[in-house]
């Protein structure tokens, strides 16, 4: 009987250590500012209401826009402040090597939270299979 319950707690310790991990989010930005923007926005949101959340922003496409030293949303504002401000609270950002090689982007024009992948597509995938990240395309 002793062992019985003992094995129950067990279970609840090891149920209750799963519980408190921190989420692991992917967002997945393959459009341009106008996306981009919004998806800072969300990105923020979600860190306000999950703290403890490990997210990673994935770029490829039109979606690496914002990342470029100097991209402005539609109002004029430069992105790096709040690119600097979210990495600052441990959100990544990845760039696809495919989409500035394909658009001849100098990888030295980027942000310098930005770190290039080989392939955006790919690592979203990678980052969803691999390590459990769930997934989100703003």
């Amino acid at each position: 009987m002793r062992a019985f319950f003992l094995s129950i707690l067990m279970g609840f310790a090891l149920f209750s250590a799963h519980a408190e991990e921190a989420h692991k989010v992917v967002y997945h930005v393959t459009a341009g500012i106008d996306s981009a923007s919004a998806a800072l926005y969300n990105v923020q949101n979600h860190l306000n209401a999950d703290p403890k959340v490990k997210i990673v922003v994935v770029t490829n496409g039109s979606g690496i826009e914002f990342l470029v030293s100097d991209a402005k949303d539609h109002k004029g504002r430069e992105f790096s402040g709040m690119v600097s401000d979210l990495a600052s609270q441990g959100v990544e950002f990845r760039v696809c090597n495919n989409t500035l090689v394909s658009s001849n982007i100098d990888p030295s024009k980027l942000l310098m939270e930005a770190t290039v992948v080989p392939s955006g597509v790919a690592e979203a995938a990678r980052l969803q299979l691999a390590e459990g990240y769930a997934y989100i395309k703003p």
